[in-house]
């Protein structure tokens, strides 16, 4: 392979007989779409919201990402992995300093507004993490921890840079699917076991660290007399960013509140109607929506406003779907989402090199940390995080980089037999 010359796999007219498509992951994902555009429409109708019609361009715009970047040789990618990987890098930085206030939310800054479209250079930055880990791993022996420090250490190194700026936007979501789809790559590298154990050893006391830091931050708002949400019959005061200045865990206050949502909903907000708010109506919205849901257009939660027209079309656009079509409509979506993971599988399975392995991998990796914790939100199994749902949820984005990703697996799947 000659990783000096790029323009070698950019021949868009050099599909060969042994080039074939992949047409099962394409109509699992035209199915989510078409789901999405429906449920981003429903969930805004009385909102008289006009999201459905950006979402539908922007699904435009990424079927041709899709298939412009499924026509290019997905080894071209690594000729050009670190270039791109810089690239990525310059809006990070720049969304820090010249984020406008229209683009930030709860003291985040997390995107670059264009005028035409709002930017956030957080979903390329997840693209420039697979591309550089697929090109250090290749390019890198692996074997005992003793032999892969070097390795370890160069990694560390280039998926660090994008996490730390990411994480001072700050953008938890986006962080958070980077480690499972990194390690995911690490696996099939065969790299030591032992690494892996550390790994598990260290996350087991990060969570400890944060659990007791969220216990420290509920003694702090007892001791003075503060309140997690807005209560009409006392006049204590509302805790906001009360307790970030006292601790030296890098969590802001709103982002302990979506934890204690998770562990301790009756302590933070006992009378639900702050912080657990969102998820209680999330819960009433899936768990009323029975075997065939309540009809299109016709779940009460979202048409009446119970879940909130800011956040019903995007990051809990799965409850509105189990509310308007039910048992029988959840599991349909969760059958073209298994549709797509399971294919992604496969192809990183039929791939002849590691890059196409490590590629078809990372980027199913990542769509299964985002389903999984998307939906597991809505029905309170894991704390509110904000993760979008691929190819449903709102947003501009978010919509581009999925159609990349799955362009990229498709790349695989048509040139995983034309190379010497």
């Amino acid at each position: 392979m000659n990783l000096a010359s790029p323009l070698v796999y950019l021949g868009v007219f050099k599909t060969t007989t042994r080039s074939r498509w992949d047409v099962l992951t394409p109509l699992a994902i035209l199915g989510l779409s078409l789901f999405g555009v429906a449920f981003i429409y429903s969930a805004q109708l009385h909102a008289h919201g006009q999201d459905w019609i950006k979402q539908m361009a922007f699904l435009g715009l990424g079927a041709a990402i899709y298939i412009a970047v499924s026509l290019i040789d997905y080894r071209f990618w690594l000729s050009v992995a670190h270039w791109f990987y810089v690239v990525c890098l310059i809006p990070l930085v720049v969304v820090l300093f010249f984020s406008s206030s229209s683009s930030s939310a709860w003291g985040a800054s997390r995107w670059i507004n264009l005028g035409f479209f709002h930017y956030q250079p957080s979903e390329t930055a997840k693209i420039a993490v697979l591309l550089i880990t697929a090109s250090i791993l290749i390019r890198s022996k692996i074997g005992t921890i003793a032999q892969s420090l070097g390795t370890l250490g160069k990694l560390a190194l280039a998926v660090g840079v994008p996490m730390f700026l990411i994480w001072r936007q700050p953008d938890l979501k986006s962080l958070i699917v980077l480690p499972p789809m990194v390690f995911s790559m690490l696996y099939v590298s065969q790299l030591s076991a032992r690494f892996f154990a550390a790994a598990l050893g260290a996350f087991v006391l990060l969570m400890a660290i944060v659990g007791w830091d969220c216990y420290r931050y509920v003694q702090f708002t007892e001791a003075n007399d503060y309140v997690f949400a807005p209560d009409s019959k006392t006049h204590r005061e509302v805790v906001t960013g009360k307790y970030q200045g006292h601790s030296w865990v890098p969590l802001l206050d709103y982002q302990r509140n979506r934890i204690l949502t998770y562990i301790a909903p009756n302590k933070i907000d006992p009378r639900g109607v702050g912080v657990t708010y969102n998820l209680n109506q999330s819960l009433i919205s899936v768990g009323s929506g029975g075997l065939t849901g309540k009809g299109w257009q016709q779940g009460p939660q979202a048409q009446l406003g119970y879940l909130p027209p800011t956040i019903a079309h995007n990051d809990f656009i799965f409850s509105v779907i189990s509310e308007e079509l039910g048992f029988l409509g959840s599991i349909t979506v969760l059958g073209l989402f298994g549709l797509v993971l399971f294919n992604g599988i496969r192809i990183a399975g039929l791939s002849r090199d590691r890059f196409g392995t490590l590629l078809a991998l990372g980027v199913t990796v990542l769509f299964m940390v985002h389903v999984f914790v998307n939906i597991a939100m809505t029905i309170g199994l894991v704390p509110i995080t904000g993760i979008p749902l691929p190819f449903i949820s709102y947003g501009g984005s978010f919509v581009l980089s999925c159609c990349l990703l799955q362009g990229l697996v498709q790349s695989v799947y048509r040139f995983r037999k034309d190379f010497a």
